[in-house]
């Protein structure tokens, strides 16, 4: 007497989670690029709305704020800006953006005199490494 069983054999499942692994293995890099493509466009973002505060302080104070804390400025969250000195009656500032998850993407401005920081290359826009 032979009784049907019924159920999946493990050549079955084995095909299964095969396949799965095959997925997560072609979806995961492509879910990391896109985190890091998010952080890159957070430090851009983050330089453009720098440079709006250094124009508006420009605007108030006619001459640029010498550190950020005298501006109404906060980076997003992970990103750190920094904000290169310059010699004082220089006209100008440059600053810089990174963030840990997007090492090592590093981005830059640089306004007025201040002198160029790699990766910008044009004054008051923001260039990024890739």
């Amino acid at each position: 007497m032979a009784r049907k069983r019924s159920g999946f054999t493990l050549i079955e499942l084995l095909i299964v989670v095969v396949i799965i692994g095959l997925l997560a293995a072609i979806a995961i890099p492509k879910f990391n690029n896109t985190k890091g493509k998010a952080y890159w466009a957070a430090m851009r973002s983050d330089l453009r709305n720098l440079a709006t505060a250094e124009e508006n302080y420009f605007y108030i104070n006619q001459s640029y704020a010498p550190s950020l804390a005298a501006l109404d400025y906060a980076p997003t969250s992970g990103v750190t800006v920094t904000l290169s000195a310059l010699p004082a009656g220089t006209p100008g500032w440059s600053a810089t953006a990174t963030h840990p998850l997007a090492w090592p993407v590093t981005c830059a401005i640089f306004v007025g005199g201040a002198p160029a920081l790699a990766p910008a290359t044009t004054e008051g826009a923001v260039g990024c490494s890739n």
